[in-house]
């Protein structure tokens, strides 16, 4: 089956595009229009369906950095980082599946970003810089 690069040019640009509305400028209403109302929710962290991460987002004020965004068909993966809000900053993988041209469903795997002392590695776990350079 050949794919549709097109079809995933536009849902990587649907998901980036929702991030923003709802993280980044808390735009509730356009939020609507991206999430679907029988919106699936698979994270542990988060209450079940659209209304759960919307109740979320409005008890705390995150900013959202993406730094990658891959896509195969109807599911899209964004790698991105989430800061502010008087919490951790955490570097999350975040897989959604798009159907209709709405966000249906969501899996998650997050981790505290790691500063220059605690990575092992010696590098960033996003971008090129840590979180205290």
């Amino acid at each position: 089956m050949a794919r549709d690069l097109e079809h995933e040019a536009r849902n990587k640009a649907l998901v980036l595009g929702a991030f923003d509305a709802l993280f980044n400028r808390r735009d509730f209403a356009a939020a609507e229009r991206y999430w679907s109302p029988n919106y699936i929710q698979h994270s542990a962290v988060i209450e079940q369906g659209r209304e759960g991460l919307f109740a979320l987002v409005r008890s705390v004020r995150r900013q959202y950095e993406n730094a990658l965004a891959v896509a195969e068909g109807d599911y899209v993966m964004v790698h991105g980082r989430f800061s502010g809000g008087g919490r951790p900053t955490r570097i999350v993988v975040d897989i959604l599946r798009i159907d209709g041209g709405r966000l249906v469903e969501h899996w998650d795997v997050m981790q505290d970003e790691a500063t220059r002392a605690e990575s092992k590695s010696g590098l960033p776990m996003f971008g090129n810089r840590f979180p205290d350079a």
